[in-house]
């Protein structure tokens, strides 16, 4: 990776996921069309993959916002390239509401697997751990909105900071995962950063 002009915003996560809320909606849309609860069993037993590799990557991409953030934060003073939020005007609510929208979906999430497939479902204990640093992260960059230089970066109490000489194995998974797609990857690296 080079940073000899600054650091990508993003470093390429997003060419990688879909946006959670709609692809729920779509799912409960399409589940609300069936009134027999056979057809609705069946077809939430098909939306039942598609829903879980939603949410595994989805935190994974939380996970690796925070990772990207801690590893970039050890590069002194470089501007950050490409944020579309800053200088935007910072709405707390706005800004947390997909965070909580996935922290209440997967509560709900389990009482669906147990209603709709008649199982137990546990949520990975990371996925709560991440939703809240996450949560904190966004709150105490005020949404990234006045995030210019690496310097600005504000890491959460409950992310430990990355040393410098452990932010190049960051980079380096990082840039793989970008260019494999597999998001999910990066829980390999949880215990660096929470």
């Amino acid at each position: 990776m080079n940073f000899e002009d600054g650091v990508q915003f993003d470093p390429g996560f997003v060419a990688h996921i879909s946006a959670i809320i709609p692809n729920i909606e779509y799912v409960y849309g399409t589940l609300n069309k069936f009134k027999n609860f056979g057809q609705k069993k069946n077809q939430f037993k098909m939306f039942f993959p598609k829903i879980k590799k939603l949410i595994d990557d989805y935190l994974a991409f939380y996970l690796g916002c925070l990772l990207w953030a801690d590893a970039i934060k050890t590069i002194d003073n470089k501007p950050i390239l490409n944020n579309f939020c800053c200088g935007g005007e910072y709405n707390e609510a706005e800004t947390i509401s997909e965070v909580d929208f996935v922290y209440s979906y997967l509560a709900q999430f389990k009482k669906d697997v147990k209603y709709y497939l008649g199982q137990e479902y546990e949520i990975d204990e990371k996925y709560w751990g991440i939703l809240k640093a996450y949560k904190e992260f966004l709150v105490e960059n005020k949404g990234f909105t006045e995030l210019k230089t690496t310097n600005d970066i504000k890491l959460p109490a409950s992310v430990k900071v990355i040393a410098k000489s452990d932010a190049d194995a960051v980079f380096t998974k990082i840039e793989e995962v970008v260019e494999n797609g597999k998001l999910p990857e990066l829980y390999n690296l949880y215990e660096i950063v929470l």
